[in-house]
């Protein structure tokens, strides 16, 4: 199965990487700092640790934006789907093509209302769990065969709906404790890199809670 995908995968690859992180969000600035959007944070944070500026990113034919950077010696992808949350799997696919990639090459980084706040989970493969950008990228690769790094954003307060509370910002008072959060996360998006899947989940899954 796995070498039909990566065979699928491997058609119209323009550019060198070996890996791919991908951070869910949704485009535009009103958007930038929400919880639905801590995906995109963690990505623009490893590029800006690497020396990427912003007007340094590529876009792919509108569907997403990305930037190519090294992690101890491997290229790596990092991308940020401009379709909107629910359709990311239409902006993922093609990229996997572009840069010869296979689903198993890929780590999707993504807001978790299940998680509490300030938790990590790293896992190999599963179920959407409910959020519908990973279900998108499902759908669109036709696996659940690909890596995931869930960031806890905890339940909203009761009576709250949940799409307005991800859509919404993290208090003022916890933003310090968010900032610790995304650079661990992207600490550990590296680690599922450098140290691979096993060795990374055994590192920064100790401390969440699923």
């Amino acid at each position: 199965m796995l070498g039909r995908l990566r065979g699928m995968f491997a058609r119209g690859a323009q550019q060198p990487a070996r890996k791919m992180i991908c951070g869910l969000g949704n485009p535009g600035p009103s958007y930038a700092n929400t919880r639905h959007n801590v995906g995109y944070q963690v990505t623009a944070r490893i590029a800006a640790a690497k020396g990427v500026k912003a007007v340094a990113w590529t876009t792919q034919r509108g569907l997403a934006r990305f930037c190519t950077v090294d992690i101890e010696g491997t290229p790596v992808a990092l991308v940020q789907p401009l379709t909107f949350m629910n359709l990311s799997g239409q902006a993922v696919r093609p990229l996997l093509r572009r840069f010869n990639l296979a689903p198993a090459d890929l780590l999707v980084v993504n807001d978790d209302l299940d998680l509490a706040f300030g938790s990590l989970r790293l896992r190999a493969a599963g179920s959407a769990g409910g959020h519908k950008g990973v279900q998108s990228i499902i759908d669109h690769l036709g696996t659940q065969d690909f890596a995931r790094l869930r960031i806890g954003i905890g339940r909203p307060p009761e009576g709250e709906d949940p799409a307005a509370y991800v859509l919404g910002l993290v208090p003022w008072e916890l933003r310090p404790q968010l900032d610790g959060l995304l650079d661990q996360a992207a600490t550990a998006a590296q680690a599922w890199v450098s140290l691979g899947l096993e060795a990374a989940m055994n590192r920064f899954n100790r401390n969440s809670q699923a």
